[in-house]
């Protein structure tokens, strides 16, 4: 848990009273701020960026651009889910840039981890600063930060990426988020009329599911790992564990393993799910999964997601293993 070291009078936003009274101050903080000049917004589709994104539309409309850059490495359906929502919901100004070639080109033979994740944060920078020089009159760049970003790591939320913008392109600041922590934003999220499953996403890393499809990415094992976690997500929500586990996920690694596949010997890939319980994410247990569901979670995979032929738990607490595989 982080210490809460905001100002003395600043109440924790833990009530959907309290989120009224915050939506209210920060609306005008926003509209005086910006005026009548416009803002932009890349907008992951994240909790953060999200409630972000809710708070300016409601604030000053169109004047927001919004950004969504589909990098190829989402969870399905997530992108179809930003543009549904930002765009027919809250008719937001949002552009959607579908850079999924673009991205698994670049990436194509990148095995080493490192690697992998500068490659993807360098072309969203890219992307994003291809798009914004498209655009007329931005003069203000709208963040997600949250306050253990400040506490962490300065005021630039760096995951978002858009700290690596060029020096000539000189935004204004507007982050209204900034002195919250992850759960307060969260209550502003539901006050705000954002669907539960945006609301409660689940932590995702920047390079998504690239870190996810173990050494270099392929189509192949990136489908793999995408259709087996849209399987397991979805059986956790049957089983009401969706809020109940803090993260969990599949991975496909870069190896194939024998198996049996229409009477006849076949190579294909394992996939290993991890599903863990944190505090501060510093140290992570194990979910102790009912064996029945499990058994339920494997033979789906089994039988919808081709190109697998073995489903495994990943039973390591961190430490000595971290959460990601990546």
């Amino acid at each position: 848990m982080q210490p809460d070291k905001r100002p003395e009078n600043m109440q924790r936003i833990a009530t959907p009273d309290l989120a009224e009274a915050f939506i209210a101050e920060q609306l005008a903080a926003i509209q005086a701020q910006v005026g009548e000049r416009k803002v932009l917004l890349a907008l992951s589709g994240g909790v953060d960026s999200s409630v972000v994104a809710a708070l300016l539309i409601k604030a000053i409309g169109k004047q927001l651009v919004c950004v969504h850059v589909n990098h190829g490495l989402m969870r399905k359906g997530e992108s179809e889910q930003v543009i549904e929502v930002f765009r027919g919901q809250l008719d937001a100004n949002l552009i959607y840039v579908d850079a999924t070639d673009r991205f698994l080109d670049k990436l194509a033979g990148v095995a080493e981890p490192e690697q992998k994740r500068k490659c993807i944060g360098a072309e969203f920078i890219r992307v994003f600063e291809e798009e914004a020089r498209g655009l007329e009159d931005i003069e203000f760049l709208a963040q997600g930060t949250i306050y253990p970003d400040i506490l962490e790591s300065g005021p630039v939320k760096a995951h978002h990426n858009v700290g690596g913008l060029p020096d000539d392109m000189q935004f204004e600041l507007v982050e209204p988020v900034k002195l919250l922590f992850k759960d307060e934003v969260r209550v502003v999220g539901r006050a705000l009329g954002l669907p539960e499953s945006m609301v409660e996403r689940q932590p995702f890393p920047g390079p998504g599911l690239g870190v996810r499809c173990l050494g270099a990415i392929t189509r192949e094992r990136l489908e793999c790992v995408r259709e087996a976690d849209a399987i397991l997500r979805e059986e956790f929500e049957r089983a009401g564990l969706a809020g109940k586990v803090w993260q969990y996920f599949t991975v496909v690694p870069d190896f194939k393993s024998v198996g049996v596949r229409d009477d006849a010997r076949s190579y294909e890939y394992p996939v290993i799910i991890r599903a863990v319980n944190t505090v501060d994410a510093m140290t992570a247990e194990i979910e102790c999964l009912n064996w029945a569901l499990l058994q339920k979670i494997a033979s789906r995979i089994l039988a919808e997601v081709p190109g697998v032929n073995r489903v495994l738990y990943d039973l390591s607490p961190k430490p000595p293993a971290t959460i990601e595989w990546e």
